[in-house]
């Protein structure tokens, strides 16, 4: 049985966020710079409730999701996608951090590359993943991007110095 596949496009301060899914869960949820996109005016049922959960994100009024995700990957990189989860809103923790708590330093490449493959943009946090001396390493969505949402999270917001 083939289920029918969504997708719905809301606008965010990062791009135009493509959101996919079907009745099982979102399949990925991205962000591109694609200039012909428009956003969504009617969402799918299974999608409204995403798109809604990352504006409420965008907004400042959200630290968590809670969505159904219909994840396909190895069991290697569901595993790491897994362990993204656990890292808390605001928070970063190293990719050597991150083959630690998988239970293998030498998995630290491994880590990194599933780490890039993860399809649930910002759901499931890979951006929260830095390098070892504090460095914005790596980051399929430009590290621009990955910059914008580390600081949109940080507990500690950059006060205006100049009224």
């Amino acid at each position: 049985m083939i289920m029918e596949l969504y997708q719905a496009y809301i606008q965010t301060p990062l791009g135009i966020t493509a959101i996919k899914g079907n009745e099982h869960g979102l399949t990925s949820v991205s962000v591109g710079d694609d200039k012909n996109l428009v956003p969504t005016e009617v969402f799918p049922d299974s999608l409204a409730t995403a798109a809604i959960q990352l504006q409420e994100y965008f907004a400042g009024k959200r630290t968590t999701f809670e969505l159904q995700l219909n994840i396909r990957g190895t069991d290697f990189q569901k595993s790491v996608w897994q362990e993204l989860l656990h890292i808390p809103y605001g928070k970063t923790i190293s990719y050597l951090e991150l083959a630690r708590r998988l239970g293998d330093v030498k998995s630290i490449r491994a880590a990194a590359a599933a780490n890039g493959q993860n399809p649930f943009w910002i759901v499931v946090p890979c951006h929260r993943v830095i390098g070892s001396d504090g460095s914005l390493t790596g980051y399929a969505g430009g590290l621009w991007r990955k910059k914008w949402l580390l600081e949109h999270e940080s507990p500690y917001k950059q006060q205006a110095l100049f009224a």
